[in-house]
C-alpha cells in the first residue's frame, strides 16, 4: 500500500515553483556552500526562496548561514524559520549537535516525514542540499518529487568526478533533469571536468576559485558574498537562472 505521505508531500510542495538539488559524487566538495549561497544570491534578487537541509551525514547549512539558533514554530505542521531573507529547514532543528545513526528505512522515514510536515509558503526557488552519493535520500527524493532538477558539484579531481559520473549516469537513467555542474576549488587551469560534462551532455556552469577567505566569511552571508567564491557564484546564478 502506497505511503499516504506522499500525497501530503506532492500538496506541501505544490508552492514551489521550481525545486533544484544540490548534490554531489562524495562530501567536501562544498555542497552545502555552493546550496547556501544559490538560494542567498536569488533571495537577494528579490526572489522568494526555500532551503531544505536534507544532508543527514553531516549538516551544514546552518554554519554557512549563521542559523545555529534557528527555531522552527508548529502550525498545522512545521513552518521554516526565517534566516537571511530565507525559508528555512534544517535537519538540524532535531538533531542538533548530535549525530544521526540512521540507516536504510529509517532515512527514508525521516525524509519523508520531514517533506511531509513542512508548510512551505509560496516560492520561487526550493532549494535541497542532499547527502552525497546515490543512496536512499537521493532515490526516495527522486522518487517522492516529480519536478526535480539536480545542481550536481564536484572538485577538479578525478576522482572525485568518479563518484559524479555514477550520480549523472543514474539520474539520466532514471530522465531526471540536471540543471548544471559546477566545478569547485579550481586551482589550475585544467579542463578536464569542462571537457567531461560535454561528455555526458551536462551543463557546465563554470568553475569556482580556490578562496581562502571562505572559512572566515562563514555565519555571514554578506561576507560571503564579497569574497572571489561568491562572486564567481553569483555571476553563475544570474546567467543560469533568473
Amino acid at each position: 500500500m502506497p505511503d499516504p505521505r506522499s500525497y501530503m508531500i506532492e500538496e506541501r510542495l505544490r508552492s514551489a515553483k521550481r525545486i533544484l538539488v544540490v548534490s554531489s559524487g562524495k562530501g567536501g566538495v562544498g555542497k552545502s556552500l555552493v546550496a547556501s549561497l544559490v538560494a542567498s544570491v536569488l533571495a537577494r534578487e528579490g526572489k522568494r526562496v526555500g532551503l531544505l537541509d536534507l544532508d543527514f551525514t553531516s549538516p551544514s547549512t546552518h554554519v554557512v548561514l549563521g542559523a545555529g539558533d534557528a527555531r522552527l514554530t508548529e502550525d498545522r505542521g512545521i513552518v521554516p524559520a526565517h534566516v537571511q531573507g530565507l525559508e528555512y529547514v534544517s535537519i538540524v532543528s532535531y538533531s542538533h549537535d548530535d549525530p544521526l545513526p540512521l540507516r536504510g528505512a529509517d532515512i527514508s522515514n525521516a525524509l519523508i516525514e520531514l517533506l511531509a510536515v513542512t508548510r512551505w509558503p509560496d516560492v520561487d526557488y526550493l532549494i535541497i542540499d542532499m547527502p552525497p552519493g546515490t543512496g536512499d535520500a537521493m532515490l526516495d527524493l527522486v522518487r517522492l518529487l516529480k519536478r526535480v532538477e539536480f545542481i550536481i558539484v564536484t572538485t577538479p579531481s578525478p576522482l572525485a568526478f568518479e563518484t559524479v559520473k555514477k550520480v549523472v549516469t543514474l539520474l539520466s537513467e532514471m530522465k531526471v533533469p540536471i540543471a548544471g555542474m559546477i566545478e569547485n576549488m579550481k586551482v589550475k587551469g585544467s579542463r578536464f571536468i569542462e571537457e567531461q560534462a560535454v561528455i555526458l551532455r551536462v551543463p557546465y556552469w563554470g568553475a569556482l576559485p580556490y578562496d581562502t577567505q571562505i572559512e572566515d566569511s562563514l555565519g555571514s552571508v554578506s561576507k560571503l558574498l564579497r569574497t572571489s567564491f561568491g562572486k564567481e557564484l553569483r555571476e553563475m546564478v544570474l546567467l543560469r537562472l533568473r
